[in-house]
């Protein structure tokens, strides 16, 4: 009998639920994020949202936009700015090839999560490409038919 490795453990502090219905999500990868104390703090108690937030290559660094991590309310003097620009952490030769491909024509980098792994705090971020009101439309009807599809089976048992 073979024994399989551990799953890897990582709980979500938060997610951008919006981001699959709004952009196809190609390519997931893992960034480490620089956070400081307070906003670690914060986000354990899943004060953050991620809706508007997304990533961009600026001087060979990447940088995650619009990420909102609420002020941590026992921080008092030392706290954060809960809108600030915040740097991501990946290898120089995945930042450079993640520049290229969000340069291509409806590609963007989008943020889909931010989780705890091994106690460090992790972004998800999806090179993504902008669904159009059709392509929605068409995977809410999918969605809908599957879900009739499966009342009917669990009727049938």
């Amino acid at each position: 009998m073979s024994r399989q490795p551990p799953r890897e453990h990582r709980k979500v502090l938060c997610r951008n639920k919006k981001a699959r219905h709004e952009y196809h999500l190609e390519e997931p990868l893992e960034a480490g994020i620089a956070l400081v104390g307070s906003e670690v703090k914060s986000l354990r108690e899943g004060r953050a949202t991620l809706t508007d937030a997304y990533a961009e290559v600026r001087n060979s660094e990447l940088w995650l936009v619009g990420l909102q991590i609420a002020e941590y309310p026992f921080a008092h003097a030392r706290n954060h700015d809960p809108r600030r620009v915040r740097k991501l952490l990946m290898h120089k030769q995945e930042i450079r090839r993640l520049d290229a491909r969000s340069r291509e024509k409806g590609m963007t980098l989008i943020p889909t999560e931010l989780y705890l792994k091994g106690g460090r705090v992790k972004v998800e971020i999806a090179l993504a490409r902008g669904k159009q009101a059709w392509d929605k439309r068409e995977a809410t009807r999918k969605r809908d038919q599957q879900r009739e599809l499966e009342a009917e089976l669990g009727r049938r048992r």
